[in-house]
């Protein structure tokens, strides 16, 4: 693993200075005692510290603060994206200020205007319903998710949730599955998922099933879930859209008598601190949201660095998901036709998209994550 280059911190610890101290020896400001001038450029030395243009003009950043918008506070999508940008910007010694679009609803207040009127120094949008959204140009904005509506001309880090809505659907009938529902609801993360795992089981001379409308909450899980099982009674599978929808799914089954994974298999999507725990154990897709987050603001950062330069065409991310096998997944119950070649469950494993984030055609100025999340997993 190639290590990390030294920060403004690294440079403060070994002077022991504090880091702005640090930052007015860099600017060569003369309220520097000599003494410790000699001490903080020996520390750059000896580490090899090299501030760059980012961190040059971070230096001045009117607030030191990254705004964070997030569609509800309660969805667990959110708790794995934040800890992976809460890690990007530590090293900057950036705070994160977060914002919810429901929480000042009844005052028909937007909260992007809110944290630009905050003066933040950027913004990760992880939220839905910002398409005429004005993006001041000394604010720079990156995208973190699959949106639907949100403007064009910005960066974008999300996971390929086509590609995990494909290894779901190839999961299913990989175990032999021919009767395979899938539970839905809004917001374009689920509508790639919808469109993809379509697509797949369409491809295999499957008839897709598709149930569920609104929020993707728990709630329609179970309600999109108890329809498709009155519709279906041979229904042998179902992929809900994330982990909570299929919580409310598996509630519907066992409900009407069934068990899982021995009569229904179930999988959901996210993979949320829910999906492992062991009275659950769900077999689901990783998005790696903490990935998506890192990443977001990592970019983020380098759009502040360069926000006084020349602007750069936006760049569109893609993280790979991979596949987590565990305990609501199996063949389908015996006396049911299955499709040729299928396998069996096991243990819990981890697979990845079959073609990765470059797995599918992007626009031109799109780019790879980082170190693909290929292979399978145990745990």
């Amino acid at each position: 693993m190639t290590p990390r280059p030294p920060t403004i911190i690294d440079v403060a610890a070994r002077a022991g200075v504090s880091k702005s101290l640090v930052s007015m020896v860099l600017r060569d400001d003369p309220g520097v005692s000599p003494a410790r001038r000699s001490a903080v450029l020996a520390a750059v030395a000896e580490l090899g510290y090299r501030p760059n243009r980012a961190a040059a003009i971070l230096a001045g950043t009117r607030t030191r603060t990254i705004g964070v918008i997030v569609d509800d506070f309660r969805n667990p999508w959110y708790v794995p994206m934040l800890d992976g940008i809460r890690e990007a910007l530590a090293p900057h010694g950036l705070r994160l200020t977060l914002a919810d679009t429901r929480a000042n609803a009844h005052l028909d207040s937007s909260p992007f205007d809110d944290l630009v009127s905050l003066r933040v120094d950027g913004v990760v949008l992880a939220a839905e319903g910002f398409p005429d959204v004005v993006v001041p140009a000394d604010t720079p904005v990156v995208v973190a998710g699959a949106r639907e509506d949100v403007p064009g001309g910005l960066d974008v880090v999300a996971s390929d949730e086509a590609a995990g809505g494909r290894l779901a659907a190839d999961h299913l009938i990989g175990l032999g599955h021919r009767r395979i529902a899938h539970v839905t609801g809004s917001g374009g993360p689920a509508a790639l998922r919808r469109d993809a795992t379509v697509a797949e089981l369409v491809a295999s001379g499957i008839e897709p099933l598709v149930y569920g409308s609104g929020p993707t909450s728990e709630t329609t899980g179970y309600e999109g879930m108890r329809l498709a099982l009155r519709e279906h009674s041979d229904l042998t599978a179902v992929f809900a859209a994330n982990d909570v929808m299929a919580m409310g799914a598996i509630a519907a089954a066992q409900e009407a008598g069934l068990r899982v994974p021995q009569d229904v298999s179930v999988i959901g999507n996210d993979e949320t601190p829910l999906a492992a725990s062991p009275l659950l154990r769900l077999t689901t897709v990783d998005p790696h949201n903490d990935e998506v987050g890192r990443l977001a603001a990592a970019r983020l950062v380098e759009r502040i660095g360069a926000a006084a330069g020349t602007p750069a065409d936006p760049i569109r991310t893609l993280v790979p998901p991979t596949l987590v096998v565990r305990s609501t997944t199996g063949p389908p119950r015996a006396g049911v036709v299955t499709a040729p070649g299928a396998g069996t469950g096991g243990a819990e494993v981890r697979r990845a998209s079959r073609q990765g984030a470059t797995s599918r055609p992007s626009p031109a100025n799109s780019a790879p994550s980082g170190p693909g999340r290929s292979g399978c997993r145990s745990a």
